[in-house]
């Protein structure tokens, strides 16, 4: 499957910033890849932490834009309208101080726009308004579970996503996808390959370095630099492209503390090893699972909130965010 790609447009350009520059790419894009590895973790869209400016980000991840389940109508966690006046107060806040952000559609909750808009048209127009109420002119699409399998609104995603680009020059785009220790998987390759199929032009691939499953127990640092390692072999093939040029062209997001799967727990020395890692390749960005839970959980915390609103293990607030920043 991935010999018949051809490399994508996108991760072609952006790779060409680091030399001569492509005509096609926008500005912000240009100088947020030619800078060194950037910091920008995912926070909320709809509530405020003590922590999103720890670790002074460069871009913020706006979770999530989802449907409202039912209609293609985008919403901010499913319930909130794209252009909520408190959620703009919010992204008014987070761009403040020269940040930017970079609105992130699906996630693991809820139906990803793709699954519930009909036509390519509906879904480019629902992604659109969610963009612009953001002011942003960058798009995350974090796809994972059921909306990776589904080979239809795989499908119908990349032709949206095409069209937006194409009646919004300069829009970048990342895909967000889950990866094991072994790489992307089948799906994970299928969904590029369709984005290549339709032209999209891809910006990042950031890669979900969490959640791997029961057997792996060890090191999460490690998983985490074996994972890359192994993504960025597919995708330098997938792309058709040099080694450096495909580092430059991924990201990694960890899920800080204690992961979903009993047994893994990321560290602060692993946010410093994977920190180290990234910027030594040359990686675009490192991300995290998430502002909000970049606090030690309170002493009557339960072990769900350990997954929600706090990390779980020892530590000072932010001090992920640092770790990763530095």
């Amino acid at each position: 499957m991935r010999s018949s790609l051809r490399p994508l447009a996108g991760l072609t350009c952006l790779f060409a910033l680091a030399t001569a520059g492509c005509s096609g790419t926008a500005e912000h894009e240009s100088q947020e890849h030619q800078s060194p590895t950037a910091y920008a973790p995912y926070v909320d869209a709809t509530e405020a932490s003590a922590h999103d400016a720890a670790g002074s980000p460069t871009t913020y991840n706006l979770a999530f834009v989802i449907s409202d389940d039912s209609a293609c109508t985008p919403r901010w966690n499913g319930t909130h309208a794209v252009d909520d006046a408190t959620v703009a107060s919010r992204i008014g806040a987070l761009k403040k101080n020269g940040a930017r952000v970079r609105v992130s559609f699906g996630g693991a909750s809820g139906k990803e726009l793709a699954a519930t808009c009909d036509s390519v048209s509906a879904l480019a127009e629902a992604y659109g308004a969610a963009l612009d109420a953001a002011g942003s002119t960058q798009a995350d699409f974090d796809i994972e579970g059921d909306a990776l399998t589904d080979s239809a609104s795989v499908a119908l995603r990349s032709r949206a996503i095409a069209r937006l680009q194409r009646e919004r020059p300069g829009l970048g785009v990342t895909f967000t996808l889950p990866v094991m220790p072994s790489g992307l998987d089948a799906d994970g390759l299928a969904l590029l390959a369709s984005a290549n199929t339709y032209d999209v032009q891809v910006s990042t691939v950031n890669l979900m370095t969490m959640n791997y499953g029961e057997s792996y127990d060890g090191d999460m640092g490690d998983y985490a630099i074996t994972s890359a390692t192994a993504a960025h072999a597919q995708l330098a093939e997938v792309f058709g492209t040099s080694g450096a040029a495909a580092w430059k062209g991924m990201a990694l997001t960890s899920m800080i503390g204690v992961n979903d799967v009993a047994g893994e727990t990321f560290t602060l020395s692993d946010a410093a090893q994977v920190r180290t890692f990234a910027e030594g390749e040359g990686m675009g960005w490192v991300s995290m699972w998430s502002a909000f839970r970049d606090q030690q959980c309170g002493a009557d915390a339960s072990t769900e909130d350990a997954l929600t609103t706090c990390s779980g293990v020892r530590q000072g607030s932010g001090a992920f965010a640092k770790a990763f920043s530095r």
